[in-house]
């Protein structure tokens, strides 16, 4: 499957440091200490990218010389919901850009037979209505994982969901905008194809095995 030409939903971040710290976490003799400190730096980066149009409002401030109106981030706090258990290793690296964020976790697991996600853990700050939130993820590959996620995100009623992801297939983009077209996809690579069992070609391998050092 060719990879689908970047729409006003899906959000192909090129810079040349982006695309430098990929290709050094793709390498398969890269450690899990490598890989998940260039995890975190990647969504350091990334993350001025997906907050790029977050909504700000005009305070006055006062300087050491005058009084001023300039801008702060509107509303309540934005919320990273991680997708378990790989989306843990992006947390870091978006709370140095955002360290006053709440942070949410939704758990899924993929059954190795049907590929479909399958829930067995959910918590979210409270006020959700009143919040902007951006679902992170590594890899974005069938897709499943991330439509499960945003439903049961929708169902909270936020006022914008994103998704971030450093990967992604053909495949997941097309299950994720058929079933969510109003959310978009910040991606810093759109792969060839998914093989027979799920995974991104030539993807990186299991973001969550090498983030944590698990087979």
């Amino acid at each position: 499957m060719s990879a689908p030409t970047p729409t006003p939903q899906v959000h192909h971040v090129t810079h040349p440091l982006v695309q430098h710290k990929l290709t050094l976490m793709r390498n398969k003799e890269a450690s899990s200490t490598t890989f998940r400190t260039l995890l975190g730096e990647l969504a350091m980066l990334m993350a001025y990218e997906v907050t790029r149009d977050m909504p700000v409002q005009m305070v006055e401030t006062h300087t050491p010389l005058e009084t001023m109106q300039s801008p702060m981030i509107d509303g309540k706090k934005l919320v990273f919901a991680s997708i378990l258990r790989a989306g843990n290793g992006m947390l870091d690296g978006l709370l140095r850009v955002v360290p006053n964020a709440r942070v949410g976790h939704v758990g899924l697991y993929r059954d190795p037979q049907t590929l479909q996600a399958v829930e067995y853990y959910y918590k979210m700050p409270a006020d959700m209505a009143e919040r902007d939130v951006i679902a992170v993820d590594p890899m974005l590959a069938t897709g499943h994982s991330a439509v499960a996620a945003i439903d049961k995100l929708k169902a909270a009623g936020p006022r914008s969901i994103k998704f971030l992801c450093l990967l992604a297939a053909p495949e997941g983009i097309a299950t994720l905008q058929a079933a969510h077209p109003d959310v978009p996809i910040y991606t810093a690579a759109i792969d060839r194809e998914l093989n027979d069992h799920g995974y991104i070609l030539p993807g990186l391998g299991d973001a969550g095995d090498r983030i944590f050092g698990t087979k």
